[in-house]
């Protein structure tokens, strides 16, 4: 399956706090926030929502085509990719500008702080689904530069392409009329609890308006109780989708993106939702016992493995070995 990812490109700036952060928000002070957390670790990572998407699509056996701006000191993080069996060809270099960056603290219950600084990201609306060379058989438009997650979904909507509409962190952030343009006609939405219910808050669309706006399901991640699945004549049927016990916890940076990844993985074998869902929840616990969106690893032969050792044998393990 050609695989199309698009969304930010990024360095990530991880930093762990050995507290917590609400021992030092005083209620009553709220409006007058002053906050300062002096942190014991910080780690440099490649991340972005696109290259941690395709990194873990790469490793479950796809290539998807990247499709995003970065800048001048990109160079070590594309040849990097394409190590990895990431395609690469239509990331634009912006030279005058850095790659966006991402600073993160964590406190010790997984609390975290960010920023985001934008940087060649903002370039992300020149390029074009139009501009490809090959067919699309599928795309996800995650979190970008506002203009392009605006621009995105008509693209592939004038271009028969099906997309996964993922607003994710960007729901806070683009206009109203655009996250509702954006949902209607996707093939799947998909974020998490808290930002499902702020789509709805800034949308004004009900859980019924969501889920007959899309055309195969709607798709809501959960933390530690997994996710859910709504899919059906109307998206009325739901499917519980839990959680894959970690051996470990580091980081939960990137688990969403990992998630995503398996369950594009799933959709591109062909298989049942449930199973689709399996696989992103596994892929997702992966990034959980790393630090960092990119640093996990593993064979096909390993997830099978795993993947069996908490589900069992169905579709996804008899796709996975070829079977």
């Amino acid at each position: 399956m050609n695989i199309v990812v698009t969304g930010s490109i990024a360095y990530d700036y991880l930093m762990r706090f050995p507290g917590d952060f609400l021992d030092h928000v005083k209620p009553d002070r709220l409006q007058k926030l002053s906050l300062s957390f002096l942190v014991d670790e910080m780690v440099k990572q490649r991340g972005g929502c696109a290259p941690n998407i395709a990194y873990s699509l790469a490793l479950l056996g796809e290539r998807p085509l990247l499709m995003g701006t970065a800048g001048q000191d990109f160079g070590d993080y594309r040849a990097w990719l394409e190590e990895q069996g990431v395609d690469t060809s239509a990331v634009k270099v912006v030279p005058e500008v850095f790659t966006a960056s991402f600073f993160v603290t964590t406190d010790q219950d997984l609390n975290q702080i960010a920023s985001f600084y934008t940087g060649a990201m903002a370039f992300a609306r020149t390029l074009s689904f139009h501009d490809l060379a090959a067919p699309v058989d599928l795309a996800i438009v995650s979190p970008n530069d506002p203009e392009a997650m605006d621009k995105y979904p008509r693209e592939c909507r004038a271009l028969g392409i099906p997309y996964i509409y993922d607003p994710s962190q960007q729901t806070v952030r683009i206009s109203a009329e655009s996250l509702r343009d954006g949902v209607v006609g996707a093939d799947i939405l998909i974020v998490n609890d808290y930002e499902y219910e702020l789509f709805k808050d800034r949308t004004a669309m009900t859980d019924d308006d969501i889920r007959r706006a899309v055309k195969r399901a709607v798709i809501v991640t959960l933390g530690a109780e997994g996710a859910a699945i709504w899919v059906g004549e109307g998206r009325n049927e739901k499917i519980v989708i839990p959680a894959v016990t970690p051996d470990g916890i580091m980081d939960p940076t990137g688990i969403g993106d990992a998630f995503r990844a398996g369950l594009m993985k799933g959709l591109a074998l062909g298989l049942p939702w449930e199973a689709c869902g399996r696989l992103g929840s596994l892929a997702a616990t992966y990034v959980l016992e790393t630090t960092g969106p990119q640093t996990h690893h593993y064979s096909i032969a390993e997830f099978v493995a795993r993947y069996r050792s908490v589900f069992g044998d169905d579709a996804a393990t008899a796709a996975l070995s070829g079977g």
